[in-house]
C-alpha cells in the first residue's frame, strides 16, 4: 500500500538518522537489451550503465551522487562476473570517499540485489536500493527518502502521474484510471534492513518475482510503504533516445556547480 507523506523538514530526525548506519545497493549487472546492445562492456559502448557521459560510465556519475550523500556509508554493486575486474580498476582510478563492494550479480535484478544484500552486516539499519542507470538523482530527495524511511520503517520515491492512463484487452481501451491516488515509483527505494530481509526471504519461498524492492515489502502487509515526492529529473536511461536527455541534464550539473 503506498502512502503519500510530505517531505520531512531539513532538521526533522535529524538526531534518529545520526545514528543510523545506512547502506546502498546499486544493481548493475543487467544486459540492456532496450538499447540493443549486450556485448562485453569497458569502452562504453554498450551496455547502458556503462555508456559514458563526459568520458565517464553512467554507473560511476550514479556512485558519485551517493558517496557525496553524507547519509550513506557505504555502497555495494551487483555486477556481471566478467566486469568485476575492470570496473574495480576504474573505482581504484576515482579514489572515492567512501568504501565501494563489488559483488557478481544475477540473472534478474531480484537475484542481483539479494546477492548484494547478503554481504552487507546486520549491523546496518537502512538498506537504499537504487537503480544505476538514474544518475541524475539529487542530494536533496536521497535525504529526504532516507529520513522517510527512518521514521516509517519503508519510503520510495515517486511522482504524480501527468498523462492520462487507461487499461487495455489487446489494443482495446477498457477504462480509464484516475490519476488520483497514483504514483509512478522511481528509486531510490529505502527500507529497514531486517524488514528487506525478511522480503526477499518470503520472496524466495514463494517463487515470487518483483520489478521493485517495494513489490516484496508490499507483500509482507508489515509495514506500509511511504511515498516521497520524487521529479521527472530522475531519468532513468533505458532507450537510445534518453542519453540526449542526459546529457542535457549532466551539462545543466556541470553549469550550476561552476556558478555555485
Amino acid at each position: 500500500m503506498f502512502a503519500y507523506t510530505p517531505a520531512p523538514s531539513p532538521n526533522q530526525g535529524y538526531n534518529q538518522i545520526s545514528t543510523m548506519k545506512v547502506a546502498v545497493i546499486l544493481p548493475a549487472a543487467g544486459l540492456g537489451t532496450r538499447m540493443g546492445r549486450h556485448a562485453a562492456e569497458k569502452t562504453g559502448t554498450s551496455r547502458k550503465q556503462f555508456m559514458l557521459l563526459e568520458g565517464s560510465p553512467i554507473l560511476l556519475h550514479t556512485i558519485r551522487k551517493f558517496v557525496a550523500s553524507t547519509l550513506v556509508e557505504e555502497i555495494v554493486v551487483a555486477l556481471r562476473a566478467d566486469d568485476l575486474g575492470w570496473v574495480g580498476d576504474l573505482l581504484a582510478k576515482e579514489a572515492l570517499a567512501k568504501p565501494v563492494r563489488l559483488v557478481q550479480g544475477g540473472e534478474s535484478r531480484q537475484e542481483s540485489v539479494e546477492n548484494a544484500l547478503a554481504v552487507i552486516g546486520p549491523d546496518v539499519d537502512l538498506v537504499a536500493v537504487h537503480d544505476a542507470v538514474r544518475p541524475f538523482i539529487d542530494l536533496a530527495t536521497i535525504d529526504k527518502v532516507i529520513h522517510e524511511a527512518a521514521q516509517t520503517g519503508a519510503a520510495i520515491v515517486g511522482i504524480v502521474p501527468v498523462d492520462t492512463v487507461k487499461t487495455l484487452h489487446k489494443n482495446k481501451v477498457r477504462g480509464t484510471v484516475p490519476r488520483e491516488g497514483l504514483a509512478l515509483a522511481q528509486t531510490p527505494q529505502v527500507f529497514r534492513y531486517a524488514l528487506l530481509k525478511q522480503a526477499f526471504e518470503k520472496a524466495r519461498e514463494d517463487g515470487f518475482i518483483a520489478t521493485d524492492e517495494s513489490s516484496l515489502l508490499e507483500r509482507l502487509d508489515q509495514a506500509e510503504v511511504s511515498v516521497v515526492l520524487g521529479s521527472d529529473r530522475n531519468l532513468k536511461i533505458t532507450k537510445p533516445s534518453d542519453m540526449d536527455l542526459a546529457r542535457l541534464f549532466l551539462a545543466e550539473e556541470m553549469a550550476e556547480r561552476r556558478v555555485s
